[in-house]
């Protein structure tokens, strides 16, 4: 009696509250009520958005979005970006509503319920958000959601400064609702919300973009989205599968498996009925996409055309009619949960596309796919191509090519077709394949390079520069996320045989992880490369860039352009070539190897013969001579400085000669990035070590020698112009040389073997201080001298070193260059903050 007592004394309260509180109806008169999955009610005269819990306790899906960019690349607040997705369910106690998010990285898949509540208890779950309760009808609670919608729920203001662009806060006094983009739906509800952010010394990129840099506003959506029901199947991962995916630890597993599952990320996709004579069934609900109706022509045919790609695979994995592209109806909003949207998105600088989604965090189902493509992206390819191919002479000078026959334009469209189709791959769930171009171009989930080849005439011929079809791979990778296996087979037997199938068809797969890093050692995993044998790729490259560079003039602008824009033109083309360096650098200590498991037939890892790795050094200091370094002596003193409403951007070439253009900061570039390379410290120790395992394979010390023979060894060239280029060149290699020598991550072994060449070749310099006559190589050969002779009596410092020019950037996607690429002088001073970010990588 007792017991009950105490327990009527604890339920009392909570009855009188439930009665003190006014009914939904009743407080939310003369609102402007939304009903739909959460309720949601408008009071425009307080400025206040009420949300309605019809459901306590019961999970949903939960993200925030950004339906406005700010335009900046550098910052990546883009129109479009998905924040993190998360399991939610509201929980009442007493007069609160808590916003809990279950910590599901760690479960316990059993029917035990205690077994379950003890790894529940065991890792902490989040709170996201506490609420009151303002009034109550039934079960149903309405809660104020003004509060927790205006706020920085994507911590903008930490991107801000960790970009550099100062300190901002959010200025509650102008930040306010959207209600007329606030909505509700059956399946999802959409709050969103206008935020201003303040600083009183915003960043540069900033102010940049920004109408007001010191009070700008974005607009902010939280999506709260109802689960898809039990009717989904995981799928399981498979390292060679090629799939993102989702993992957690489930403690229920057996003590002698894995406990750590791995399930791929794929949408829902299932036949609706048997298989038809054209041996494919009907998909009970098509994957369909959306594409952006602010996407202009002819950009818009060509992002159609390549997204249908992805048909072809559906349909080799069984499918007919199930992956469809349209566009957005008029009446749809892009940011809602249940439209697939490819989105065309402006920002002031070319930077990357992307394709996200948003998954459900319990079984990794695509929910929604949702591609960002940069704009700037094909006006960049139409740049690349009228350097190459130099237009604009004859009748061709005055006005604009025909589109329809205009090479520059179709080659830049095919580039389109082939990124719609790859950022849709990663919006199926797939991740990139960056060593499909050995295969002929076998996924479009790798970076093509456009494949540029000189005609039986010397031309240089565009008319193969991107493939126009899904892959091979493509083609194995969906049928292992996507086809619907019949009642009874042996599922992991099927999919065993699909990869087994790719394998004995000779396609590869390596990924982000090993073919990103400037060191990386996959001979074959290169991004923006051609071709099966990554050397010969890079011997053709250099016949083409030869070939456009000794017709590049006037020709490359149309006419009635500055001469200004000659160099905008100049630098993809004299650098076309980085990407296939950074190729053939790989081969130098290089590993081949693959996702291999136990069992199979794929190899282990194997190193890249001796005699390979000597033709691609070979073929990247032929990449440095001085005769591939310069340029045209005409286009040397062509390109005037910049004119009134051109000024510098950080597309140019940086350089030393104030406003006049630099004719040797373009083979400075070069030649940093060919000798960083090859020298970078991870690949340096591979070198020492390959050699204490197989003599056959050439070592650190035998490259250094190889370089220093063709650097400093070879006759001073006659013409001033090549034998300066040559002394450029030894400079940068001895700043390379001394920077390894003091680099704390180098190996030991790495930093001996580059102190002991510096001290040869000081010795090499001492016994060849240049000829009596030759002034300039007197001078230059002392100075030398002095400089390893001040790091030998560690007198030297990292600081002494000579600052060089900054490599323009070539991919947007974030890659620190090299220590010593990344000074910046008066030509583009504003650019000192972009130096933290600079990148010696490839256009995405």
């Amino acid at each position: 009696m007792r017991f009950w007592f105490s327990v009527l004394l604890l339920l009392v309260p909570l009855a009188l509250q439930a009665q003190d509180l006014p009914t939904i109806e009743t407080k939310t008169a003369g609102f402007e009520a939304r009903p739909g999955f959460l309720p949601v009610y408008w009071d425009a005269g307080a400025g206040k958005v009420w949300l309605e819990i019809p459901r306590l306790d019961e999970d949903l899906l939960y993200f925030t979005s950004l339906p406005s960019g700010l335009g900046s690349n550098d910052i990546g607040l883009d129109r479009g970006l998905l924040g993190t997705e998360r399991i939610v369910r509201f929980e009442r106690v007493g007069p609160k509503v808590l916003m809990v998010a279950p910590n599901l990285d760690y479960r316990a898949s059993s029917d035990n319920p205690a077994e379950v509540r003890a790894v529940r208890d065991a890792f902490a779950e989040g709170i996201l958000w506490g609420f009151t309760v303002a009034a109550q009808t039934g079960e149903r609670v309405l809660v104020d959601a003004t509060a927790f919608a205006v706020r920085d729920a994507q911590e903008i203001t930490r991107r801000l400064q960790q970009t550099g662009q100062g300190t901002f806060r959010l200025d509650g006094s102008r930040s306010v609702p959207h209600p007329a983009m606030t909505k509700a739906f059956p399946e999802n509800t959409e709050v969103e919300v206008r935020l201003t952010f303040t600083s009183d010394r915003p960043g540069r990129f900033v102010r940049d973009v920004a109408a007001e840099p010191q009070a700008f506003a974005l607009r902010l959506r939280h999506s709260f989205v109802q689960l898809p029901d039990d009717g989904y199947t995981p799928r399981a991962h498979d390292p060679r599968a090629g799939y993102y995916g989702i993992t957690y630890a489930d403690y229920a597993t057996p003590i002698d498996a894995d406990k750590v599952q791995r399930y791929i990320a794929r949408h829902r996709l299932s036949c609706a009925g048997p298989i038809g004579a054209d041996s494919l069934c009907t998909a009970s609900e098509p994957i369909v996409y959306y594409l952006d109706p602010g996407t202009p022509e002819p950009v818009r045919s060509a992002l159609l055309d390549g997204a249908r790609w992805w048909d072809q695979a559906f349909r080799a994995a069984g499918y007919r009619d199930a992956f469809r592209v349209e566009m957005l109806p008029d009446d749809a909003d892009p940011m809602d949960v249940r439209y697939n949207m490819i989105q065309w998105v402006h920002r002031a600088t070319r930077g990357w596309s992307y394709g996200r989604s948003i998954r459900d965090p319990r079984t990794g189902e695509i929910i929604k796919g949702h591609v960002s493509l940069g704009s700037l992206r094909v006006r960049q390819d139409y740049l690349l191509f009228e350097g190459l191919l130099a237009p604009y002479a004859g009748d061709q000078a005055t006005g604009m090519p025909d589109p329809a026959t205009d090479p520059m334009l179709q080659a830049a469209l095919a580039r389109l077709r082939q990124l719609s189709a790859h950022e849709i791959g990663h919006t199926l769930g797939i991740m990139h394949n960056f060593a499909a171009s050995v295969n002929n171009r076998a996924s479009v989930m790798d970076y093509p390079a456009p494949f540029v080849t000189l005609d039986d005439s010397g031309r240089v011929d565009l008319s193969q520069a991107y493939d126009t079809d899904i892959g091979e791979w493509d083609i194995a990778t969906i049928r292992y996320g996507y086809t619907d296996f019949p009642e009874g087979a042996d599922e992991q037997a099927e999919l065993d045989a699909i990869l087994a199938e790719a394998e004995a068809n000779g396609l590869l797969y390596i990924t982000d992880a090993d073919a990103r890093p400037v060191g990386g050692a996959h001979p074959l995993a290169h991004l923006w490369d051609n071709g099966t044998n990554p050397v010969e790729a890079l011997t053709t490259d250099m016949q083409v860039r030869r070939v456009a560079l000794d017709r590049f003039g006037v020709s490359v602008i149309p006419e009635g352009d500055p001469l200004t824009l000659l160099e905008e033109a100049l630098v993809p083309l004299y650098l076309r070539h980085r990407y296939q360096v950074e190729a053939v650098s790989k081969l130098v200590g290089g590993v081949s190897y693959n996702y291999a498991l136990r069992g199979g037939t794929q190899p282990v890892p194997e190193r890249v013969s001796g005699d390979l790795q000597r033709q691609a050094v070979e073929a990247l200091l032929e990449t440095i001579e001085p005769d591939a370094l310069a340029l045209p002596a005409n286009l040397r003193a062509t390109i005037p400085p910049r004119a009134p409403g051109y000024p510098a951007n950080r597309e140019l070439f940086d350089g030393r000669t104030g406003l006049i253009f630099d004719p040797y900061a373009p083979a400075e570039v070069v030649s940093s990035l060919v000798l960083s390379l090859l020298m970078h410290h991870e690949r340096a120790a591979r070198m020492v070590y390959q050699a204490d395992m197989d003599a056959s394979l050439p070592s650190l010390s035998d490259l250094m020698t190889q370089v220093s023979g063709v650097v400093w060894e070879r006759s001073v060239p006659r013409d001033a112009h090549l034998a300066e280029l040559q002394r450029l060149t030894q400079t940068v290699w001895t700043d390379v040389l001394l920077s390894t020598a003091a680099n704390e991550e180098a190996a030991p072994a790495v930093r001996t073997r580059a102190t002991e060449h510096l001290r040869a070749l000081q010795v090499w310099i001492q016994e060849n201080p240049g000829g009596r006559r030759d002034l300039e190589t007197v001078a230059h050969r002392n100075y030398t001298y002095d400089q390893i002779d001040r790091y030998l009596l560690r007198l030297h410092s990292p600081e002494d070193r000579q600052a060089s020019v900054m490599v323009p950037p070539g991919s947007p996607i974030g890659q620190e260059a090299p220590a010593f690429l990344t000074r910046q002088r008066h030509r583009h001073a504003w650019l000192d903050a972009w130096t933290d970010h600079t990148r010696v990588c490839a256009m995405d």
